[in-house]
Parts: structure tokens; C-alpha cells; sequence
């Protein structure tokens, strides 16, 4: 008989009890069930809804449950539906009818949405660290690649000469933004929600905050109706993931690009590579396809929880045991992703010539030869059209800018001297952009100590 079947005169039929049932996915919330149960029920005890003397066998019998399902003697039944139902009828079977006291004053709808907030916000903590890790990796490349020479792009064409340091530290803030997006998610799901019963909290004289104290929550919900039907932790956590995965997504893009024999920027470490069946001469970047692959799923996985919560009312409806699924294959997808790949960036090698060499070809410097005529006094739109004619003499004539003669810049315009050529020398275009923010030495090295700092503040 099932712990709430006084009301039903038959059997929960064989299909739908496999149907109804969530244990498949929800037991790995059982320690987190465990400890707000016995939360829940040392706070009874204090209030004397049930006997200080029960409480402590209650605590004792879920301790003990706890220790055997880490031993790995217990094993969850489909017919108990859920990891709630298990673990009380577990209590039941070792300790007996003191055991039934321990859902006094609370319901499963509330249980579950504590669970869910703990169970979540532990693994939050995990992706943070991921996320720190990442970082850090990063600004260790950026230090040693400051005055590697890149071409920076735009629409995939050559566009400007950058670092890859500077490339690197880009993707350095779209982490940092991740990492403030998913520690502020953490923030607003650390609220209690235990105390609000199936909807309209209880009757008897419980101290919500007393659980949330023990349990280290920030403090307690302040609606019932919202506390068992809010889902948008979930959906806020699905989506902070999904926007890890698509900065993680866009960054193995470019290794992808980098590692290819077109571009030779980059070659990453065999074990980070795989091979092919058929081609012995293949190394294979499969850690960046898969990452970009697995951003898929979890953009899926946050549609479905946008999709399944759009409709339902107030307060719990049994659409939202579709909630677990969703948001546990997120958060697993994120933990696979981050830790092989920081280690794929850590392990890869840089090719700096290639990446200088691709940085003198394509014209990158064009937008600083303009700068140079502007400098001298020539109004921007007329040193735009001057230097888009030497390209065009350039393409025509094979040659890149720098290696047109004097003679040949002042065809062009008689304001060039002597001196275009240091002025549109890769290490000029490069340095000679010292505003915050920018490619240059100085600048670059001046975000990577500001990172540097923020990452001490965190430890």
C-alpha cells in the first residue's frame, strides 16, 4: 500500500505507476532529502509538535539510511514513485510507526522544492569552480602570448592585426560574466521554501526560519503558492548553463578553424585529438566538435523547461516533475564541457609565426594607413578612399601595403613620407593602441593584472 493510498480503493495500475514514477532520475537528491528531512524534523521537535525523544529516533534512522545508500545497500523501488516516498518508507521499515511522524506539518510539493534548491545549489558551486578554472588558464596563455601577433576578424575576413593575448582575455570576460551570472542565480534560489505545505503552509506552530538556519539558506520564501510552484530558478540556472555553452560553443568554433591546416594557428595535444578509422593522417579536434555539439542540448533542455512552465497555474501541477530531467542534463553537460576543455587550451600549442604571418597578409594594416593620412590632416573619408585605391593597386599588383615603394604611396598622395612604414609596421598597428581595452602591450597586460586581482578576491 502506497503511503498516500488511504484514499484509493484500487491498485495504482502497473503503467502508470511506472509512468508516475520519478525515482529513476530524482535519486540523486537523496542526501539532500535526508538532511531537510532532518532539518525539518529537529525543528518539530524544538516546537513539540512531536517529541524531542521521536525526533532524535527519526534523525538516528535517516543517518543510518543515509550511511547504507552511500554503502550502496539500499536499492530504490519504482513502486515508492520518488525519492521522498523511498527514503520515508525506508524510515517506516527500520525504526516503525515513529517513522510515520516525520511528514508531519509538511508535504511533498514543499520537500521537493527544497530538495531541488539544495541539490542545485552545490552543484552551482561546482561550475563556479570550473568556471574559475577556465579563467585562469586563459590569462596563463594570454601572459606568455602578449606579443604574439594575430589577425583579429570580422565577418571570418581579416580585419586587424590583434594579440592572441588580446583574443584569449576576450573570452576571459564572456567567463567572468558567467561566472557573476551563475553566483547571482545561487543568490536567488537560496531561499527556504520548507513550511509551505501542499500550498497554504500548515496549522501547526512551525519555524520556517529555525530550517532554514540549519540548512544555510540565505532565509525563507515569502509565498506559499510561489514556493511549491516556482520553477524559474531552474530555468534561470538552465539558462546561465546554456549561455556557458554557447560562449564554450563559439570558442571551439575558432579552434576548430585554428587547428585545421588552413589556418596552422594552433596544434592541440594528442590527448586532446582523435584519429580516424579510415585516414591515418588525421587528427581530429572531437573535444571542440562535441562541446559545440552539446550546446545543442542544453538549449533544449532550457526550452523545455520555458515550455513546460508557460501554461500550468497555480500552485503545483504534475507537469513540473518534468522540471529534474532538464535541468540535471544541463548542469551534467556543463560539468563534462568545462574541465576537458580547459585542459585542451592549457595542453594546446601556439604557433606564433603562422599567426603573424596571417596577420601581414589581407591587408590588416589598411585602417592605420588611413590614420597615418588623418594625422597628417587629410579628412577621414578622402584617406578612406586613398588607402581602398593602394588596396586595390595592391590585389592587382600581388603586393601587400608595406611593400609598395615611396615612390609608389605617393602616386597615391604626396602626403606620405618616410615614415608610413614604421607607422603601419604590425608592432605599431598593434601597441599603438594603448586605450583601455585595446590589443596593445601595455594594455592588454594592464586587464590580465586586473584579472589576476579578481581572481584573488575569490579565493
Amino acid at each position: 500500500m502506497k503511503l498516500w493510498g488511504g484514499r484509493f480503493s484500487k491498485e495504482t495500475d502497473t503503467q502508470v505507476n511506472d509512468f508516475n514514477s520519478s525515482i529513476a532520475f530524482d535519486s540523486r537528491m537523496y542526501k539532500e532529502d535526508i538532511l531537510g528531512s532532518i532539518a525539518h524534523v529537529t525543528m518539530l521537535g524544538d516546537q513539540g509538535i512531536i517529541e524531542v525523544e521521536e525526533a532524535n529516533e527519526i534523525k538516528s534512522g535517516l543517518l543510518n539510511i543515509l550511511t547504507e545508500i552511500e554503502e550502496g545497500k539500499i536499492e530504490f523501488s519504482i513502486d515508492a514513485e520518488d525519492i521522498h516516498m523511498n527514503i520515508e518508507t525506508k524510515l517506516i521499515e527500520k525504526i516503525g510507526d515513529v517513522g510515520k511522524k516525520l511528514h508531519t506539518a509538511r508535504s511533498r510539493n514543499d520537500q521537493v522544492a527544497l530538495d531541488l534548491r539544495m541539490y542545485l545549489k552545490k552543484e552551482v558551486e561546482e561550475i563556479s569552480g570550473y568556471l574559475l578554472d577556465i579563467i585562469e588558464t586563459l590569462v596563463n596563455n594570454a601572459k606568455a602570448n602578449t606579443e604574439t601577433i594575430m589577425p583579429g576578424y570580422t565577418h571570418l575576413q581579416r580585419a586587424q592585426p590583434i594579440t592572441f593575448a588580446h583574443h584569449l582575455m576576450a573570452y576571459v570576460e564572456m567567463f567572468r560574466r558567467d561566472y557573476g551570472r551563475i553566483k547571482d542565480c545561487y543568490e536567488r534560489m537560496n531561499y527556504m521554501p520548507l513550511g509551505s505545505g501542499a500550498l497554504a503552509t500548515s496549522t501547526y506552530p512551525i519555524d520556517r526560519q529555525k530550517v532554514a538556519d540549519i540548512l544555510g539558506f540565505n532565509g525563507i520564501t515569502l509565498n506559499s503558492l510561489d514556493s511549491v510552484s516556482d520553477r524559474d530558478f531552474t530555468i534561470e540556472l538552465a539558462s546561465a548553463i546554456s549561455i556557458i555553452m554557447m560562449h564554450l560553443s563559439r570558442f571551439s568554433e575558432e579552434i576548430i578553424l585554428w587547428c585545421s591546416s588552413e589556418f596552422a594557428f594552433i596544434t592541440l595535444d594528442d590527448a586532446y585529438s582523435t584519429g580516424s578509422s579510415i585516414m591515418p593522417q588525421k587528427k581530429n579536434p572531437d573535444v571542440a566538435e562535441l562541446v559545440r555539439g552539446k550546446s545543442g542540448r542544453v538549449f533544449g533542455d532550457l526550452m523545455g523547461l520555458l515550455t513546460m512552465m508557460k501554461g500550468i497555474p497555480l500552485a503545483y501541477d504534475k507537469d513540473m516533475q518534468e522540471d529534474k530531467e532538464a535541468i540535471f542534463d544541463a548542469v551534467d553537460t556543463v560539468k563534462l564541457c568545462l574541465p576537458v576543455f580547459t585542459k585542451m587550451v592549457e595542453t594546446m600549442t601556439v604557433n606564433k609565426e603562422n599567426m603573424r604571418r596571417a596577420a601581414g597578409k589581407g591587408f590588416t594594416n589598411a585602417t592605420d594607413a588611413a590614420d597615418y593620412l588623418v594625422k597628417k590632416g587629410l579628412p577621414f573619408r578622402e584617406a578612406h578612399h586613398v588607402i581602398g585605391t593602394i588596396v586595390a593597386y595592391c590585389t592587382t599588383n600581388q603586393k601587400e601595403i608595406e611593400e609598395l615603394t615611396l615612390e609608389e604611396f605617393k602616386s597615391f598622395s604626396d602626403i606620405f613620407q618616410e615614415d608610413v612604414y614604421k607607422a603601419i609596421s604590425l608592432e605599431t598597428c598593434v601597441n599603438e593602441r594603448k586605450v583601455p581595452g585595446g590589443p596593445s602591450f601595455i594594455a592588454v597586460n594592464n586587464h590580465i593584472a586586473f584579472v589576476e586581482e579578481y581572481l584573488k578576491g575569490l579565493k
